[in-house]
């Protein structure tokens, strides 16, 4: 099973400790290992701008 890391209900934390901590704001998810349910009916894509931002790719000198 996959994540679906571009859903708005996807949320991933880091701790202090550096652990990473992910989770469903709704709660649809697999618990262990994390996973969202396949075909999910709760799927709503992010809302989210790519406006302003910069993406590079690993092979641009800029990103290093």
């Amino acid at each position: 099973m996959a994540v679906l890391d571009d859903c708005r209900h996807y949320v991933m934390q880091t701790t202090a400790h550096g652990e990473k901590l992910e989770k469903c704001r709704i709660g649809a998810n697999q618990q262990l290992p994390f996973a969202c349910p396949e075909g999910c009916l709760f799927y709503e894509p992010r809302a989210v701008s790519g406006a302003g931002w910069t993406v590079r790719t690993p092979d641009d000198p800029a990103s290093s």
